[in-house]
């Protein structure tokens, strides 16, 4: 997956992999930086509480795909990494968007001091 900055958007960039193994419609999302709230790089806490659909779910592997939670809605494209990146969002579907990503300090900083801005 690939995250760049555009006219003031965040874009996360899936592959055909990706999307397939997430069942996420669209190759790219576009959220606009506005509707970021917060960015951290913790591990995320996951229970057996969470409904998955749909998307998948390889333990130890991959989790994959929408994810409802006591939090709410939540997107999941993790690995075995530990190269957490979370996206707490505001007025958008999705409240939270977890992602393992190289250089997700980097996403992290980045992120934080743009939407310091808005």
């Amino acid at each position: 997956m690939d995250l760049y900055i555009n006219e003031n958007k965040l874009n996360i960039e899936f592959t055909f992999k990706e999307q397939l193994l997430a069942v996420c419609w669209g190759k790219s999302w576009n959220i606009p930086l506005a509707n970021i709230a917060q960015v951290t790089t913790a591990e995320p806490q996951s229970s057996w509480k969470e409904l998955r659909a749909p998307g998948s779910f390889i333990p130890g592997f991959i989790k994959a795909g929408t994810y409802y939670t006591n939090r709410g809605k939540e997107f999941w494209y993790v690995n075995r990494d530990k190269d957490y990146l979370i996206i707490e969002l505001q007025n958008e579907s999705y409240k939270r968007i977890i992602l393992t990503i190289n250089n997700n300090e980097h996403w992290q900083e980045r992120l934080n001091q743009l939407i310091a801005n808005y």
